[in-house]
């Protein structure tokens, strides 16, 4: 685990309110200028745990490590982190400019200082036109922007993210995430991003940690989770998979489709694997492998492909957006073992 500046470590943390349990001894490591984000449904503990990390939430049990440095007990305000709220909490009273500037000014930075880094941070962010308007007269995109300049410009060791893309419309949720990308790569500093949304957290991150019922359930590179992932839950929250009851045959493991995973030893005698549907492929005839023959129940048009619903299954294929297929037509299906994961449960 690097130790550069901005690395940040979780070390056992656990939390409950009361008698509810929301964490339960979670560890976490993010390599200094990392952008890493957790990725999880609605009360799963990902915004109790940023909390912690802030200095917003103490915690139960654990610790939380800053460069090295144990922070766990430290106050907020003397954490070398700042974090961006779902609803931006700008001040309505104050400008653009004053909003940025606030921060340093609660420090008594002096006053040429605070205007060459506000300034500095306006134009990191393409805000330097609206640095007199006041909140409402920002667009959610514009709002968003402000929220990061005001926290970048006190030049935290750790930037963190929650939910700070909800309250915006897909298109613009779009726009702003490459930005952020971009951002975080031009500071180099340490990114750590709170969300539900799954193609947020896949299409910016360099390693993802999906969360479930307060716990760490799997991490890693998001193709890699995506790819492979270990558990019923992961191969479901991120995007779509097909699931098939599987039993450990002498030649591995074998589905009620005649399908094979060979070579292939769980720790289960019965159990599921999983594939996406865009690694199912349709073939004009019979494959010498993993065949099924479907039949076309329904076809979803999606602009940019079409997922097929077939039956035996039921099964969804994902194929161009062009296909052919009509309910009711007959397919060869090849499923490649290679894509076939075999699930822990």
């Amino acid at each position: 685990m690097s130790q550069r500046r901005g690395a940040l470590q979780v070390e056992g943390v656990s939390k409950s309110f009361g008698d509810t349990p929301v964490l339960h001894d979670v560890c976490l490591e993010v390599s200094g200028g990392e952008f890493v984000t957790l990725v999880g449904p609605s009360g799963c503990g990902k915004t109790t745990l940023i909390r912690i990390i802030a200095g917003l939430e103490l915690p139960d049990a654990g610790k939380v490590l800053l460069s090295g440095e144990d922070i766990t007990l430290r106050p907020a305000n003397r954490r070398s982190v700042n974090t961006v709220f779902q609803d931006y909490a700008l001040f309505p009273h104050l400008s653009v400019f004053e909003n940025v500037a606030f921060g340093l000014r609660s420090r008594r930075v002096p006053s040429p200082e605070v205007a060459a880094r506000v300034a500095a941070a306006l134009r990191m962010l393409h805000l330097e036109p609206l640095a007199r308007r006041h909140p409402h007269q920002l667009s959610g995109g514009q709002k968003q922007r402000v929220a990061l300049a005001r926290a970048l410009v006190n030049e935290p060791e750790a930037l963190l993210l929650d939910e700070p893309m909800s309250a915006l419309d897909a298109k613009l949720r779009a726009e702003v995430r490459l930005e952020l990308r971009a951002l975080q790569r031009q500071l180099g500093k340490t990114f750590l991003l709170v969300t539900h949304d799954q193609d947020e957290a896949m299409s910016v991150s360099d390693r993802i940690f999906v969360m479930r019922e307060g716990r760490i359930e799997q991490s890693g590179p998001p193709a890699a989770v995506y790819e492979r992932p270990r558990t019923r839950f992961v191969a479901e929250f991120l995007g779509a998979a097909n699931l098939i009851a599987g039993t450990v045959s002498a030649g591995g493991v074998e589905t009620r489709f005649g399908l094979l995973v060979p070579r292939c030893r769980p720790l289960w005698e019965e159990g599921t694997l999983a594939i996406r549907p865009e690694r199912i492929r349709i073939c004009p005839e019979r494959p010498a492998a993993n065949a099924v023959r479907a039949r076309v129940r329904e076809v979803v048009y999606c602009g940019d492909h079409a997922d097929l619903f077939v039956e035996p299954g039921p099964l969804r294929v994902r194929t161009e957006p062009t296909s052919h297929a009509r309910p009711g037509d007959d397919l060869w299906l090849h499923l490649p073992p290679e894509h076939l994961e075999v699930l822990d449960d």
